[in-house]
């Protein structure tokens, strides 16, 4: 028994504080922050920000993009692409470009040569019908009566005939100039539409426009020389180009239809 303790006047043991309603006190959790009087659980890993990776996951290599992953590098000219985005797919092929070329005559000649074909009819048939007069030409002069039978055949000429054949050429050059604006605002024709091909900048990727195209159309007649060789340049070359596609810097590539 101790007596000097004036808080403890009959000598017991201290016990322990009681908490609310009997119960013991809480135990704080580890770590030394304090919860709301009840011991909390182990603590919890902070929550990692979106598009970043987990603990233990490694990241994928390459340069970050969105997310925190990296994007995919875009494939050059030429190389393979992603279908169905209008990315290129290689090269074309020269099948393909002649093909390409064949439709697009088709198209803006078909019709010039159904004119030139009536034209034809009808200046034969007004031809047969006229008599060239070699009255004033000596006898064994064959000079003049050369020139006789050309002055009646040229005479004889209908008029309708000369419209046909001059609406032809309008229609073949107002064709021509068709293509050419087509190409230069999307870099396709109807003819490279519909084999799934595409004239572009080498440097940028896009189409030339209207006078880099016209300009493109005029070296085509550079690709004649030499036997033909131009044309048949892509048959060998590394990105399958013609002289006219190297003179003005263009690649023609595949493209999903």
């Amino acid at each position: 028994m101790s007596f000097g303790d004036p808080n403890n006047p009959y000598g017991q043991q201290p016990q322990a504080p009681q908490g609310p309603y009997g119960q013991q006190p809480p135990v704080p959790p580890q770590g030394g922050q304090p919860g709301y009087g009840y011991p909390q659980g182990a603590p919890q890993q902070p929550q990692q920000p979106y598009g970043y990776p987990q603990q233990g996951q490694v990241p994928p290599q390459g340069q970050p993009g969105y997310g925190g992953y990296p994007q995919q590098p875009a494939a050059p000219y030429g190389q393979p692409g992603m279908p169905g985005m209008g990315m290129p797919m290689g090269y074309a092929s020269w099948g393909a470009r002649v093909g390409a070329l064949l439709v697009d005559g088709l198209i803006i000649a078909a019709v010039p040569i159904i004119l030139y074909i009536i034209a034809a009819v009808m200046a034969a048939s007004s031809v047969s019908s006229v008599t060239p007069d070699y009255s004033h030409c000596p006898t064994g002069d064959y000079t003049c009566i050369q020139n006789a039978a050309n002055s009646a055949v040229s005479n004889s000429t209908p008029v309708g005939a000369i419209i046909m054949m001059a609406l032809a050429w309008l229609i073949m050059v107002g064709g021509s100039f068709f293509l050419i604006a087509k190409e230069g605002a999307t870099g396709q024709t109807p003819g490279k539409k519909a084999l799934g091909i595409k004239v572009i900048k080498e440097t940028t990727g896009q189409p030339m426009g209207f006078g880099m195209t016209f300009v493109r159309y005029l070296c085509r007649y550079l690709n004649g020389l030499l036997c033909g060789i131009g044309w048949l340049w892509p048959l060998w070359d590394e990105k399958n180009q013609t002289f006219a596609d190297k003179i003005v810097g263009t690649v023609v590539v595949q493209v999903p239809k």
